[in-house]
């Protein structure tokens, strides 16, 4: 095919990353520690209004090092949205710990508070000895609502560890920006997020002692000494240096990038039926719920004719092969779930920071001939 592939999220670089790539080069720090790694980490603090923030080498490594903080295993549960990417509870489940999935708010698709309440109440039944860990997860780039969360974990007393892996520059609510939310918060630097180091993470709080020891851990737990003396076993979790001179780069153009994908989003609007594209307050993809898994999947079929990649929203985790016997909390009765009927019918479409020429007028085209066959 002539036509090159566009991708649903691919990572973009200028020269202003190049050359900051270049100077950590320079520098001859290449390692996981560096003067990069120290501004991207005060970087990060300040633009999510934490006290502290430590780079890691993943999303998923920072929540397994706040896991590894607390303590998590068998004794505890992790309770969670259904409708998000196995990440969020993968640490979890390695440790041992019991898992409890959520059902999702039709508004937003996050976590529903309702349905979260009666899961604490009824994990806390059936293990009252059991230490528990809520997660709510900004899917889509959609804070989930932190002040009902965190009223309802405070009266079990439930850690809030918020998963804002694709919200990064968006806002709650109450005006607060992702990350900021809960006793801890990480956030995800992969390739096709709206800030990469290729590969990479954060775990961002105010608690200082978690902050420390999350650092210790993600350096193989290594004492204070000339040798190397170890109290604990730790992780090789850090982030190199030469990738944080990238994420500092790419952390300076984030509201422009937002601001390219948002005019994007609303090119979309125009497409479908109002209300029918999911709102977004970073737009890291555009999402669209059509109206049946037929029509998701016609429109799905286009776009690849086309050379274009789409992909259909997170299949839900308790419909997940490998969490079959994990409960499921959800507001339907006897009817289909909001997680099951956004999994259904909701398609992932196109986001790019930067537009190659021709690209959005292949998806136009795309968009044109599915709205008069359908």
């Amino acid at each position: 095919m002539s036509d090159s592939r566009i991708f649903l999220s691919p990572p973009w670089t200028d020269e202003s990353d190049r050359q900051a790539v270049l100077r950590a080069f320079e520098s001859g720090y290449i390692a996981p520690c560096g003067p990069q790694v120290t501004e991207f980490e005060a970087a990060l603090a300040r633009s999510t209004e934490r006290s502290y923030a430590v780079a890691v080498s993943s999303g998923t490594a920072a929540i397994d090092l706040i896991m590894a903080h607390y303590g998590v295993d068998e004794t505890w549960t992790i309770l969670a949205p259904s409708l998000t990417f196995i990440a969020t509870v993968g640490p979890a489940y390695h440790r041992g710990a019991h898992l409890a999935f959520v059902e999702s708010r039709a508004s937003d698709w996050t976590i529903d508070p309702v349905a979260l309440a009666r899961a604490l109440a009824d994990v806390h039944r059936e293990r009252p000895h059991d230490r528990l860990m809520v997660i709510p997860v900004d899917l889509y780039g959609n804070c989930a609502d932190y002040g009902s969360i965190c009223r309802v974990c405070e009266k079990y007393g439930a850690l809030v560890i918020a998963d804002s892996a694709e919200a990064q520059g968006s806002f709650t609510s109450e005006g607060a920006p992702a990350g900021k939310s809960g006793t801890a918060a990480i956030l995800s630097f992969n390739g096709n997020k709206m800030v990469t180091t290729s590969g990479g993470g954060v775990v961002l709080t105010d608690d200082a002692a978690l902050s420390e020891h999350v650092r210790k851990l993600s350096q193989q737990s290594r004492e204070p000494c000339v040798w190397y003396e170890h109290k604990e076993v730790g992780y090789n979790y850090r982030l190199s240096n030469v990738l944080a001179a990238l994420g500092l780069a790419q952390l300076a153009r984030l509201p422009q990038n937002i601001a390219t994908r948002q005019a994007r989003l609303t090119r979309y609007r125009s497409f479908f039926p109002a209300g029918s594209v999911l709102d977004s307050a970073n737009a890291w993809l555009g999402v669209v719920l059509l109206g049946s898994t037929a029509e998701r999947d016609a429109l799905s079929a286009r776009f690849d004719a086309a050379n274009i990649e789409t992909r259909p929203v997170w299949k839900p985790l308790h419909l997940q092969p490998v969490f079959r016997d994990v409960p499921f909390y959800s507001q339907a009765e006897g009817g289909i779930s909001v997680a099951e009927d956004c999994f259904n019918r909701g398609l992932c479409l196109p986001m790019a920071t930067v537009e190659k020429p021709g690209e959005w007028t292949r998806i136009q085209a795309v968009l044109e001939d599915f709205n008069q066959f359908r």
